[in-house]
């Protein structure tokens, strides 16, 4: 790889530590983790994981962690303006690579290279193009732990919010469902495995369901909101 730091684009769950696992068997260095969370809630996108968790899990992975803050319900205008000048600043303290946990969405994979490109960085993606149910197997088999933290209500039940990931887990998984949840089906949170120094400590709270405006395309013209379970984490200590 060319000279230059990397930085991770970092999720908090599964894919992210995979990925991250095959980057460092490989004896690259990632010298940052970048997350986008809720200004007002301090969460994970999407995820729904509250940062207490997330600079936990940083701690453990002994990798220092940049947060960028965004408003509730940003839009793509903002939200590229506020990445474009995170990335200026990274690029200015001699970062040039990228790595990300996207296996197969050739969409935002062109949106991600999009945004980088112009700037200077290199777009990275490990775990391009594997296979999902080989990746969810190999990540149990390494002794990875991660939970289900966030459920899509379209696709799956309430049930399968809050499962810590194993090989039942795959099995109870509909057929609809790709086995890493990369259309989006579930969230996870990773919080133990070879790539730690300490597992995460953490209790479940509540099971919650929120809606959400569904947006506005042609091919969706009779859903009006989008409903997802999350089970709410709380870090011990």
């Amino acid at each position: 790889m060319d000279k230059g730091k990397a930085f991770f684009n970092w999720s908090s769950g599964k894919d992210a530590a995979m990925a991250l696992h095959m980057v460092q068997k490989e004896g690259k260095e990632v010298d940052l983790l970048v997350t986008t969370i809720s200004q007002k809630y301090q969460r994970v996108s999407m995820h729904g994981l509250h940062r207490s968790l997330l600079e936990a899990q940083a701690a453990s992975l002994g990798i220092p962690l940049e947060v960028i803050e965004l408003p509730e319900n940003p839009t793509m205008e903002a939200y590229g303006t506020t990445m474009g000048e995170r990335l200026t600043l990274l690029q200015n303290q001699g970062y040039a690579h990228s790595y990300f946990g996207d296996i197969f969405l050739e969409d935002l994979k062109v949106y991600r290279e999009q945004m980088l490109h112009p700037l200077g960085f290199k777009a990275v993606f490990p775990l391009w193009k594997k296979d999902t149910r080989q990746l969810l197997l190999d990540f149990i088999d390494l002794g990875m732990r991660a939970i289900v933290i966030c459920v899509n209500a379209q696709v799956l039940d309430k049930s399968f919010c809050g499962r810590v990931i194993d090989r039942s887990f795959l099995d109870d998984l509909p057929s609809n469902v790709d086995s890493c949840g990369e259309n989006g089906e579930f969230h996870t949170f990773c919080f133990d495995g070879p790539l730690f120094q300490w597992p995460i400590a953490f209790t479940k709270g509540e099971i919650v369901y929120k809606t959400y405006p569904a947006p506005k395309t042609e091919q969706n013209t009779d859903v009006s909101e989008y409903g997802f379970w999350y089970c709410d984490l709380h870090l011990k200590g």
